[in-house]
């Protein structure tokens, strides 16, 4: 065939097969330039923003009680950054600190894997099969809107132990966002995936395994996400009123002594625990979903 002959589109191929060449001789290259992940430019914005917005919130705590600033926030009483900090140096190392720091973490751990265990799979099927669905929603959505704070009087009733009522609450703080994303990561799945493994004979178990649970994890980590921040207000508020140990606990018995340094050292500590459980949670979403970071439209 002479070149006048050949089809108008043999030359944009040809010319995406040279630039697939290209990028295989280039490709050594810029493997050896490239920085580890640790070190790229873009894992250090991220760290500098991150230091630059909790900083923010210590400039803004440090002026405020620095100059003790009266207009219609009061910073009067707000103990200052040096006060909470030698507070630290005086319970870190104490046993009773980390008691109920390690408190609330069992409790946190065993509330959010009760809600796991319990929401994701009664998710997947809700919002697979509409007869589920029917039976289930009107009980959520009664149930949904009562917050957990409101659960403690009846947790108490129902369960033997104060520390079983606590657990209690934080599953119930958990239970419905992971309830409710993983319904609706299910529900906006793309029906073609679903009939094209129909029409490959898969069973309801692989198609579950294999279609409906890989194309709902995003959302069902949205949801646990969700779920942990929900999860550590149910804990606290839990622990606050009816708990002996813990963060909360701490907190609390720190403004009935009007210990000031120990009620901001406890606040801090309660974000400090939550940042690591979402950035654990974030973390695991990553590794379980890789090929988010090849999706169209992903983040950089």
């Amino acid at each position: 065939m002479s070149a006048e002959a050949m089809p108008a589109t043999d030359g944009p191929i040809i010319r995406y097969f040279e630039r697939e060449k290209l990028d295989e001789i280039a490709a050594p290259a810029q493997k050896t330039l490239r920085l580890p992940f640790w070190f790229s430019s873009d894992r250090v914005i991220t760290v500098v923003s991150a230091c630059l917005s909790i900083g923010c919130l210590f400039v803004i705590w440090y002026l405020g009680t620095r100059y003790r600033i009266n207009l219609f926030i009061r910073f009067q009483n707000i103990p200052t950054p040096h006060e909470v900090f030698v507070q630290a140096g005086e319970v870190i190392g104490s046993t009773k600190f980390l008691i109920n720091i390690g408190m609330s973490l069992e409790r946190i751990l065993l509330g959010f894997a009760i809600a796991i265990i319990l929401g994701v799979p009664l998710g997947l099927l809700t919002g697979r099969y509409r007869r589920i669905r029917e039976l289930v929603m009107p009980a959520v959505e009664v149930l949904r809107p009562i917050p957990a704070i409101a659960w403690v009087p009846m947790s108490i009733m129902l369960w033997p132990s104060n520390e079983s009522s606590i657990i209690f609450i934080t599953f119930i703080g958990a239970f419905f966002p992971i309830l409710l994303n993983t319904i609706h990561g299910v529900e906006a799945m793309d029906g073609v995936l679903l009939r094209a493994a129909q029409c490959l004979g898969a069973s309801e178990p692989r198609l579950f395994w294999h279609v409906i649970l890989p194309g709902a994890l995003s959302q069902i980590f949205t949801g646990l996400a969700i779920g942990m921040g929900v999860a550590w207000v149910s804990l606290i508020a839990a622990e606050m009123i009816s708990g002996q140990f813990g963060v909360g606990y701490y907190t609390w018995e720190a403004y009935s002594l009007v210990n000031y340094p120990a009620i901001v050292l406890g606040m801090i500590t309660i974000g400090m625990l939550g940042l690591l459980c979402s950035g654990a949670i974030r973390l695991i979403g990553r590794l379980t979903m890789p090929w988010l970071a090849f999706a169209p439209g992903s983040r950089k």
